[in-house]
């Protein structure tokens, strides 16, 4: 099967999240399809951050971790992945933001996209990072914002390659099965988030 083009979207300019056209929805990280669960993606810039906002439909949206780089992965997460440039990058930023609005960020190094050559510096803490989370109105769904400052994530870039993705886990397993959605399949069973060369890719729009 050929793989599926990588992506391309045009960032438009600050404005009011009702104003600001989604990317299409998320799919399975496979590309087999649309998951249960759907997950809008909204992005905008301005000078000092990109903004990132994920709506979620979600039936039992749940979560226990609290503290700043939890591993939220385990449970269930919203997920950016953000580099400069547009070659596939060996170093990026990974931000996730959980139903209760805990975050995990860090730094990755990933010169293989092989999970055995990676390596994490989980202490790095974005600075000027601002996000939150949020109940949604219906069948408990809910949103995470995040505000990522351009300087701390690979400084002044008109290109970007980036990714984003959603973790959909039951509460008590095996009731249903979870969901890795994606932006830009990553083409991968087991489902595998860590492959920069699937990152879409990202360009700021004209300023107004």
């Amino acid at each position: 099967m050929t793989a599926p083009p990588i992506p391309r979207w045009t960032v438009p300019r600050r404005a009011p999240w009702a104003e600001v056209p989604p990317l299409p929805p998320l799919v399975l990280a496979d590309g087999s399809g649309a998951p249960v669960q759907a997950t809008m993606v909204r992005l905008c810039w301005d000078e000092r951050s990109l903004h990132v906002r994920f709506d979620c439909e979600d039936r039992d949206a749940w979560g226990t971790y609290r503290r700043r780089d939890d591993p939220l992965w385990e449970e269930e997460v919203v997920e950016v992945f953000l580099a400069p440039g547009e070659a596939d990058p060996v170093r990026y930023a990974e931000l996730e933001v959980s139903p209760l609005g805990t975050l995990f960020d860090a730094i990755l190094h990933n010169p293989t996209s092989l999970r055995a050559d990676m390596t994490a510096d989980v202490a790095w803490d974005c600075p000027g990072l601002v996000w939150q989370a949020g109940r949604g109105a219906d069948r408990q769904d809910w949103w995470a914002e995040l505000s990522i400052p351009w300087e701390p994530v690979g400084g002044s870039s008109r290109i970007w390659r980036a990714n984003f993705y959603r973790i959909e886990r039951p509460r008590r397993p095996p009731d249903t099965e979870p969901e890795f959605t994606c932006w830009s399949p990553t083409l991968t069973d087991p489902a595998d988030f860590h492959k920069p060369a699937r990152f879409g890719v990202l360009e700021l729009g004209s300023i107004r």
